[in-house]
């Protein structure tokens, strides 16, 4: 552990914001074991084809293809996933070579770190008393329980590692990348953190949403305190379209949907009408969502309704499925299915690849015809 970073560790947690004891099964970060036969589960999924069920064997099959043809693959990270431990699933995934750049609410960011930092969160009950559990200083994630010192000591060692930056300007793939290397310093279980795991094997991670989390309070405070670090998420979006630009074949997996899955799939228009090259869309496409888009909620819309906005490949609708199912089901048979079956082929690390893949876009942009001169 860093000497200059242990304050979280030690720090006095006031009265007024301690919780007694929550007498409930702690949440463990989710593993797949060695062994899981995912292969026969997805095989009679696979052998209905029908709703739900076909609709996973599809997504297992498309994600088995494109660790065969060498994609170059993006997870995106909306909900309230990495409490329910899901950051461990990930970051098999990662280490594994099965995924190569991440987008993520800030909120998923923020909560990965408790898991890293080995701070508790607890399996609770959606029918409570929320006035008690707020005199308790219990925050509840439907029916997950934290207790307001997990988030600050959370908040503490964030902080610490804000003051290490201070005077800096960078993405929000910089920023996660700094994190997950003091995560992997500092961090009792950092195995456990898809961002310290990240880090490890140079996957960048990023945030369409910077403010919208505890860790954007914690960017207002130091802000406030007059310490100079800044963000960029223009920065973000040039980034994001050079790794799109810089892959032989580009696929995801949205998990939730939100605003970062728009901010994968926008990559492509970007491209073609901003940038003046010459795409057509994303090659695979695998969504996990609870939504329809007869709602017009951006997590429904489909890859038909893509395919009209030019993010993905019309000829590759067939590579493309929406699995409407909890994430919290249907991922991990996924991913399990991907450990088992997958042919991976190394890490891209596009973390120390993207100054050359900026400069590729760089020299590429003509500016579109129908863009005024700049």
């Amino acid at each position: 552990m860093s000497p200059k970073r242990k304050a979280w560790k030690q720090v006095r947690i006031p009265k007024s914001f301690q919780a007694p004891p929550i007498h409930a099964r702690r949440i463990k970060a989710l593993k797949i074991p060695a062994g899981s036969k995912f292969s026969d589960l997805v095989g009679v999924y696979a052998d209905s084809g029908s709703f739900q069920a076909g609709r996973i064997a599809t997504a297992c099959r498309i994600y088995e293809t494109m660790l065969k043809e060498k994609a170059t693959i993006g997870l995106t990270l909306a909900g309230a996933m990495t409490p329910t431990g899901m950051g461990g699933l990930i970051s098999q995934m990662i280490e594994k070579g099965g995924i190569d750049w991440i987008i993520a609410t800030g909120a998923n960011v923020f909560h990965d770190l408790a898991y890293a930092l080995e701070l508790p969160m607890y399996q609770g009950h959606f029918r409570v008393d929320d006035c008690a559990l707020n005199k308790k200083n219990i925050d509840r994630i439907y029916d997950i329980f934290l207790a307001e010192e997990v988030n600050i000591r959370s908040d503490v060692w964030l902080l610490e590692v804000l003051k290490d930056l201070a005077g800096k300007k960078m993405s929000t793939a910089e920023f996660h990348y700094a994190l997950g290397k003091a995560l992997l310093e500092d961090g009792v279980k950092p195995e456990n953190s898809m961002v310290a795991t990240a880090a490890k094997y140079d996957v960048p991670i990023y945030t369409s949403s910077p403010g919208d989390s505890e860790i954007g309070m914690n960017l207002a405070l130091v802000r406030i305190k007059g310490f100079e670090f800044d963000l960029d998420p223009i920065q973000d979006v040039v980034e994001t379209s050079a790794i799109v630009n810089g892959a032989q074949k580009n696929g995801v997996v949205i998990v939730g949907g939100g605003s970062p899955k728009n901010f994968y799939l926008q990559t492509q228009p970007m491209l073609r009408i901003q940038c003046g090259i010459d795409v057509s869309g994303h090659d695979y496409d695998i969504q996990i969502t609870i939504d329809s888009p007869h709602w017009g909620g951006l997590s429904g819309a489909t890859p038909e309704e893509a395919i009209s906005w030019g993010k993905i490949k019309p000829e590759r609708l067939a590579s493309s499925v929406v699995v409407y199912s909890d994430t919290t089901i249907a991922v991990p048979i996924i991913f399990g299915y991907a450990l088992e079956k997958g042919k991976f082929s190394g890490h891209k690390r596009l973390m120390k690849k993207l100054p050359a893949l900026v400069s590729k876009l760089k020299k590429e942009t003509k500016i579109s015809e129908i863009m005024p001169k700049l």
